[in-house]
């Protein structure tokens, strides 16, 4: 019988080689973010590993260029201002009509706060099973992190659904302090709802139960702690944010006057009066009537 000692050794001798076969198989390393050299990054998938890309020409949005959303725009901003001074703050989900400021909001709210330590981190809907490893990635700096994600929604059976269910609060470990998560959808419980669901609705006494399909659904907002709804603008409410943005691009007030009829048609022509088709407007108007002077970006 051999030695114990030889036989680990040759034990040993073996997995190394096998981990020397085995190494040019696995995917590469994540690149380390370079964390100065923007206030933005999109997280991104190379094979099966993911890496944050710096987004180095941020929207120059700001809260200012928002018009006629003050209480959804009060409410975000005190939240916020309460994480980048390391109080307890709420995640956020923002639901309503289309166009109408909710993912402005979030780039706006970047460029008041990066200089007091907020950064975004932009995240596809397809990414969200990767949340675990951002939050890893960015847990215990100093920086504080919001994870958005745009115009989410999911369908039946979608693993990102739990995904993102476990990280707003579902895991035996708690999220770091640092990280909040901001989203977008025109849907306010994020999955699509059937008719034949509230047939599993059921009445205990004088009290209703939704069925489980229902339950199921409800329970991934209810995680979100803060929840602003957004409604379509009435024809003077787009008209005062297609004011503002022929402002910012020097039109005068005359100009701006003249401009209304054809931006109540453009928004005919649209079959909406959101914010960006004010905004759209204003940027086509601007460029026929004031070509030098059109400079702004969103």
């Amino acid at each position: 019988m051999s030695d114990p000692a030889q036989q680990l050794a040759s034990f040993l001798a073996r997995a190394e080689k096998l981990l020397e076969r085995i190494e040019p198989l696995l995917p590469p390393a994540s690149p380390s973010p370079d964390w100065n050299s923007a206030i933005a990054f999109r997280w991104r998938k190379r094979g099966n590993t993911g890496y944050l890309l710096p987004i180095t020409r941020p929207s120059a949005m700001r809260l200012q260029d928002l018009h006629d959303i003050d209480e959804q725009k009060a409410r975000i901003d005190a939240n916020t201002r309460q994480f980048v001074s390391a109080q307890p703050a709420n995640n956020v989900l923002l639901t309503g009509t289309r166009g109408s400021g909710k993912s402005s909001l979030i780039k706006a709210l970047l460029n008041e706060y990066a200089a007091r330590g907020l950064r975004v981190i932009e995240v596809e809907k397809g990414d969200l099973i990767d949340l675990p490893d951002i939050v890893e990635l960015v847990e215990g700096r100093n920086e504080r992190f919001i994870i958005f994600c745009d115009d989410l929604s999911f369908d039946a059976g979608d693993a990102t659904f739990k995904a993102l269910k476990v990280v707003l609060d579902g895991s035996l470990s708690s999220p770091p302090d640092n990280v909040l998560i901001y989203a977008t959808s025109n849907r306010r419980h994020l999955m699509p709802e059937y008719f034949e669901e509230n047939l599993e609705g059921k009445r205990v006494g004088d009290e209703i139960h939704p069925g489980e399909a229902v339950e199921e659904k409800i329970s991934l907002s209810e995680r979100f702690g803060l929840w602003l709804s957004f409604y379509p603008f009435d024809q003077e409410a787009y008209l005062n944010i297609v004011a503002h943005w022929l402002g910012s691009f020097g039109c005068k007030k005359s100009e701006i006057a003249r401009a209304e009829r054809d931006a109540l048609n453009w928004a005919l022509l649209r079959g909406s009066r959101s914010g960006r088709v004010a905004w759209q407007f204003a940027k086509d108007w601007a460029g026929t009537h004031k070509p030098a002077k059109a400079k702004r970006g969103r």
